[in-house]
């Protein structure tokens, strides 16, 4: 008789317990349904509105859970497989349960080399976490996750760090620790840009394409200093760029074999 034997690590195990939980979608009430419906029908496919509405789940839930996959399935007419291939895909659908506030410390080279790394190191060694992880309860007040970001597009002022997907630019590791200080008090900094900072799930509901208070949301401000500097000194000094012949010849499409 042959003998098997499962092995997990740890964060294996954490993934096959938050896929293998309940897939009861009682959990989205009827204000949930009726706001998914709402987003379905901005699309000519239904299935074309899987994005946004994953971000609504994590809205709801503060992560994607097997609940959440099932209900998005459901609305959609999909496969959970189908679903599941899209919220194992990108990086911004949390498979576990994500903090009030989730840090997102850009590493990439600019960033990094300017001290990006060293700012995910000081908050990785305050709040005592790696890499996807949170500190204190998640969802609960207070609670951080923290994680390394890709490019985060804000080369021109960096190093600089996300909460929420909001920006803080032109970071040190000092400002930085203080900010997320503030985040574990309660408090919510205003970002360098953008509208005022809401929470995790707040955030998740704007990106499901629901404002709530739309004029405070678009009140902040935009752009920074930095970023229109090439405008402004090329509307100054006359510059601009050629423009394209109207009997441009396109190259030919390469013929199918």
């Amino acid at each position: 008789m042959t003998e098997q034997f499962e092995f997990t690590t740890d964060k294996n195990q954490e993934d096959h317990e938050t896929v293998s939980d309940s897939g009861d979608t009682s959990v989205f009430d009827a204000k949930t349904r009726d706001e998914a419906q709402q987003i379905i029908a901005r699309y000519p496919e239904p299935r074309s509105a899987l994005l946004p509405m994953l971000h609504l789940v994590q809205s709801v839930q503060g992560h994607v859970s097997a609940a959440g996959i099932q209900f998005c399935a459901e609305q959609l007419a999909l496969s959970t497989a189908e679903v599941s291939a899209v919220a194992t895909f990108y990086t911004m659908y949390k498979r576990k349960p994500c903090g009030q506030h989730l840090v997102s410390v850009c590493t990439n080279t600019l960033c990094a080399a300017l001290g990006g790394d060293a700012i995910y190191r000081k908050l990785s060694d305050h709040l005592g976490v790696g890499h996807d992880e949170t500190a204190g309860t998640p969802g609960e007040e207070g609670s951080i996750t923290l994680e390394h970001a890709e490019c985060l597009a804000a080369c021109d002022l960096a190093p600089v760090l996300q909460v929420n997907y909001e920006y803080y630019d032109n970071q040190t590791p000092e400002q930085a620790l203080e900010l997320v200080k503030a985040l574990q008090r309660g408090e919510k900094p205003a970002p360098t840009r953008g509208p005022a900072l809401s929470d995790f799930r707040g955030a998740e509901r704007q990106l499901a394409g629901f404002f709530d208070d739309l004029e405070s949301t678009v009140a902040g401000p935009s752009a920074a200093v930095e970023t229109l500097r090439g405008a402004q000194l090329a509307n100054e000094r006359g510059w601009t760029a050629p423009s394209m012949p109207d009997d441009v010849e396109l190259p030919p499409v390469p013929e199918k074999k």
